[in-house]
Order: structure tokens, then C-alpha cells, then sequence
């Protein structure tokens, strides 16, 4: 593909994607994102065949490891939101109940 074809569509992505997330909640948001986050898991395998591919250039190889651990820290922050996340729906335990639960000393 030619350069200028490539850089419209990267140019029309970009537009695309700032105004799907425009318009989305703000209870969605971090649900979306975390969702995002661990979809990330498709560029590893991406970053993992280019760090892989042996064509005798050293910055192959460089670049691809880079990818790797920047997606891995993505998908792991991922995860960790959405851990965060479903935490705050979880029910609290009142100081009763866990005073009931503590064995007499």
C-alpha cells in the first residue's frame, strides 16, 4: 500500500476512535477500558513473532521485545483495574459481623 493510503487510514482510526470514546459514559468507561486492556493479549502474539523473526537485523529483535513487555504491562494493568473494579461491588463486612467471626482470646 502506498504511504499516503496508509497514513489516511491511521488518520481516519484515530478520529474514529476518539469519538466512539467521547460519547460513552462515565460508569462505562473504566469497564471499557480494562476490557480494552486485556484485548491487548493479540499484540503480544504480534510483538512475540517480530521479536522471533530472524532476518539478521539486531533492532528487529530489539523492537520486538520492547513490544512484548509494554503489551504484557498493559494487559497485567489491565487485569488489575478490572480486579480493582470488581472489588468496589463486592459487600462490605461490618465490624458486627467480624467481631462475630473473631475466636474468643
Amino acid at each position: 500500500m502506498e504511504l499516503i493510503l496508509l497514513f489516511f487510514i491511521f488518520t481516519l482510526a484515530g478520529f474514529l476512535g476518539f469519538e466512539l470514546i467521547a460519547k460513552v459514559p462515565s460508569q462505562l468507561h473504566t469497564p471499557l477500558m480494562s476490557g480494552s486492556n486485556a484485548i491487548s493479549g493479540i499484540a503480544i502474539v504480534g510483538a512475540i513473532v517480530a521479536a522471533g523473526a530472524d532476518d539478521g537485523s539486531w533492532i528487529t529483535t530489539v523492537l520486538g521485545t520492547t513490544a512484548v513487555t509494554l503489551a504484557m504491562v498493559n494487559v497485567i494493568g489491565g487485569y488489575f483495574v478490572t480486579d480493582r473494579m470488581l472489588g468496589m461491588f463486592r459487600k462490605k463486612e461490618t465490624a458486627v459481623e467480624a467481631k462475630k467471626e473473631e475466636p474468643p482470646r
